[in-house]
């Protein structure tokens, strides 16, 4: 006997709840998430197209052998951009307004360094709908990145 699967009729507001990511009230001081991901040669060459940063730090090897880097390094918004990745589909998650964010470049990555960009609550401000949330990229035990960010987080009861 043949399974029938019924067709799904998905309302907008349904996909939405589905695709929503934490509401202030699910969200505690003290919760983490992460996104890890090792840097290839394409995502340098990639992110220097989509940026248009073509800076030969990060595309020649001849110039950057002679530079204090003594070689190729990835660009420093390509290894923060996966604090957003965090804050964007994790931690608050989708549904969040990235408001603000502070940034320190400690160390170089270059294409093979796997980096883990970690997203810890500082701060709740339940008035005003926002997170106070530290923001930090190591490789391995060296910390590459770290700052802070803020974002609003819509409520149940007064969306953002």
């Amino acid at each position: 006997m043949d399974a029938k699967v019924a067709p799904v009729k998905d309302s907008a507001a349904s996909v939405n709840a589905e695709l929503h990511g934490l509401y202030l009230e699910d969200i505690e001081v003290g919760m983490t998430a992460v996104y890890a991901r090792t840097v290839t040669d394409a995502d340098i060459v990639l992110f220097a197209g989509i940026s248009g940063d073509t800076n030969p730090l990060h595309l020649s090897s001849e110039f950057a052998d002679g530079t204090h880097f003594e070689g190729r390094v990835a660009h420093g918004m390509l290894t923060a951009s996966f604090i957003s990745a965090v804050i964007g589909t994790k931690l608050p998650g989708p549904g969040c307004i990235y408001m603000s964010q502070s940034i320190r470049w400690n160390a170089p990555v270059r294409a093979g360094d796997s980096v883990l960009a970690r997203v810890t609550i500082e701060e709740i401000t339940y008035d005003k709908q926002r997170l106070r949330l530290s923001t930090i990229c190591t490789v391995g035990e060296e910390v590459v990145v770290e700052g802070e960010a803020l974002v609003k987080v819509p409520s149940r009861d007064a969306p953002a």
